[in-house]
């Protein structure tokens, strides 16, 4: 038997929007339950509000599924995804299905080129790691005499990299791009690695 909060979730992911009464007749709870569900749900990002004008008087709350309560639902992205790369290799020679994940991550890394301008390669490390972090990635980096290593401690990429390893192209790009120089990989959790771990030298870097 599913739970309440389960069935506040499938609820909010056929109904978005709904008000809190809205969701106590279709869970079957009074009210106040459903509003502790929520403040829960709410506290681990799955679940927004949002304020919606109703007639006269004060503004209604709705809530919605952010997308990580839309992530907590089965899909099958990764199986379209594998049988896209798997198609894309029977067709095009490998060099440029790796030159194609190389340009997504030099598009990406575009994006934030202002925002680079000026800095030196730790605050550049910082950024890196936020911006895998948007990714999917949890990073860390540490500096070890003259380098710095760059520790990729889970990877959103693991089930697809497993069948196409051309896709560990898309954050090697993107940490040589933002870095400005080259990162080497020195250990790789397609290998049997803990993780995947990133070099590159700690030298200034030219603006």
């Amino acid at each position: 038997m599913k739970s309440t909060r389960e069935r506040i979730l499938e609820t909010l992911l056929r109904s978005p929007r709904s008000t809190i009464n809205d969701l106590a007749d279709a869970v079957g709870i009074n009210p106040i339950s459903v509003r502790h569900h929520l403040t829960n749900l709410q506290m681990e990002a799955m679940v927004e509000a949002d304020e919606e004008r109703h007639g006269v008087g004060r503004p209604r709350l709705v809530y919605f599924l952010t997308e990580n309560g839309k992530e907590h639902f089965p899909t099958r992205y990764l199986r379209l995804t594998t049988r896209l790369l798997t198609q894309m290799k029977e067709k095009l020679p490998g060099a440029v299905v790796g030159e194609l994940f190389r340009e997504v991550a030099s598009g990406l890394a575009d994006q934030h080129e202002e925002q680079l301008r000026g800095l030196g390669v730790e605050e550049r490390l910082d950024m890196v790691k936020v911006l895998l972090a948007e990714e999917g990635f949890v990073v860390e980096w540490e500096r070890k005499g003259d380098e710095y290593h760059i520790h990729e401690i889970t990877c959103p990429y693991l089930q697809v990299g497993q069948a196409h390893p051309e896709v560990c192209a898309v954050d090697q790009t993107l940490i040589s791009r933002m870095l400005s120089v080259p990162a080497n990989k020195i250990q790789c959790i397609l290998s049997g690695a803990a993780h995947c771990t990133y070099v590159v030298k700690a030298e200034p870097i030219k603006i």
